[in-house]
């Protein structure tokens, strides 16, 4: 089985373009979503970011995403010791995941792909890309983060020109009918190199 790795910046569309690949019948692995799932019902994922963080971690024993957010993206350092204590998390669900599927191949989304040096992980790359201002105005429509906030975040993710480099497959994500069409290609595409 070939693993895609779906990668992009903040904004960009990863989440749509893997549920169109979802709709071929791909099975996909949201590595963000899972780790946001372990991170609230992991005993032993608690316990460490209670101790990284402090009790603020948690509200309500609901996961406090904005608190850890705000404190990661000013202090790299923080955000360092949270990824050592998720990312082994996240792997070992991931590897257990990829194990059950029979598929001809599998899509993982990682948002932050490049950044974790994970493009040898996979037998093929594919980065989802839109212009600048898109990505901005779809994140504050979506989330509750201002334009400032959203930029910061950009600033911590690796340029979209180095991505696109190194990837294998680029999706310019901007209208909803062609970034289905392309969808459809690069599966076709994926199939035939594989068959």
């Amino acid at each position: 089985m070939k693993t895609v790795g779906l990668t992009g910046g903040i904004g960009s569309g990863k989440s749509t373009v893997a549920s169109m690949f979802k709709s071929l019948g791909v099975p996909t692995y949201n590595a963000d979503t899972e780790a946001k799932v372990l991170m609230q019902n992991s005993e032993a994922l608690q316990a460490g970011l209670k101790t990284l963080f402090g009790d603020k971690a948690f509200k309500n024993n609901v996961l406090n995403r904005t608190y850890i957010s705000k404190k990661i993206f000013s202090d790299q350092s923080l955000l360092k010791q949270m990824n050592a204590l998720v990312h082994p998390a996240v792997a070992a669900h991931y590897s257990l995941w990829l194990s059950e599927q029979t598929a001809p191949y599998i899509i993982k989304e990682v948002a932050i792909l490049f950044e974790i040096g994970a493009q040898n992980e996979f037998d093929f790359i594919l980065t989802v890309t839109a212009p600048k201002q898109t990505r901005i105005d779809r994140v504050v429509n979506r989330d509750t983060k201002s334009a400032t906030e959203i930029e910061a975040i950009m600033a911590n993710q690796w340029s979209e020109n180095y991505k696109i480099k190194h990837s294998d497959f680029i999706i310019e994500n901007i209208e909803l009918l062609k970034t289905r069409k392309k969808v459809y290609a690069i599966h076709n595409k994926i199939l035939k190199i594989i068959s």
